[in-house]
């Protein structure tokens, strides 16, 4: 089935490692133009130099994705570089600690809010001007397990990844009729380099801990990416607003 997606645009965050790079590189192979978009500068030249190697067409732009200035960045990169934005791919985040409520401080709660829900959240309204002028476009933000129960992470990571799902919902009601639609994926255990700073002896992780025999196998990144690329493709042309666990059936336990 054809994607559509040859020669096409498209902004992935997150995209020096786990299921961005992975994801960058699939665009790639499709033939899409990638911006690759990323806090680790030596991560995302390294993701560049593999599509390029490859014969795809890739740019870099590092920098902290919950700040302005670097979210205009990425979005004129993409625009003066390829001609505009195509595809969306809201990915990149950071784990909590696990943290129950209770003990969650303020520094731990603001900055993933910031850079699980606010950072796509402006990213989102700085490409939506440029799909709505070309009438189509198709984002995809990476939500979680996290986002569809309580039991798989702290209360930061949770409440960031079901704001991230009431976002995809509430985008894709809201621009279904401009031609651009909006999905995200939920995924289960994946291998990736996500740190987790957990103390073991405190409340969250040891409430947590019984649920997570549900998990089941760990993910590829690649198998993330696999439906990240159909979900932007056109053949999803139909699909808008789903939430799309990739997670070897731990959302149906």
């Amino acid at each position: 089935m054809a994607t559509g997606l040859d020669g096409r645009s498209v902004i992935v965050t997150g995209a020096g490692s786990g299921i961005g790079r992975a994801a960058a590189v699939a665009f790639a192979a499709e033939g899409s133009k990638v911006v690759v978009a990323d806090l680790n500068a030596e991560t995302a030249e390294k993701v560049v130099s593999e599509i390029e190697e490859a014969g795809g067409t890739a740019v870099a732009v590092t920098g902290d994705l919950s700040e302005q200035a670097v979210v205009d960045r990425v979005t004129s990169t993409a625009v003066e570089r390829f001609g505009g934005v195509d595809v969306l791919v809201n990915n990149a985040g950071i784990m909590d600690r696990m943290s129950a409520a209770a003990d969650v401080g303020d520094a731990e709660w603001e900055r993933v809010i910031r850079v699980n829900l606010t950072a796509p959240f402006l990213l989102t309204r700085a490409v939506l001007p440029h799909m709505l002028k070309a009438g189509k476009g198709a984002i995809v933000n990476t939500a979680s397990e996290a986002g569809l129960r309580g039991s798989a992470a702290g209360a930061a990571y949770t409440a960031s990844k079901h704001g991230v799902v009431g976002l995809t919902k509430n985008l894709a009601v809201m621009y279904r009729d401009q031609g651009i639609r909006t999905n995200a994926i939920a995924p289960g255990g994946t291998a990736t380099g996500l740190a987790v700073d957990i103390d073991g002896e405190a409340h969250g992780p040891r409430a947590l801990g019984p649920y997570f025999g549900n998990v089941g196998r760990v993910s590829e990144p690649e198998e993330q990416a696999a439906a990240i690329v159909f979900l932007a493709s056109d053949a999803a042309s139909n699909i808008n607003g789903v939430v799309l666990a990739v997670d070897n059936g731990w959302s149906a336990v």
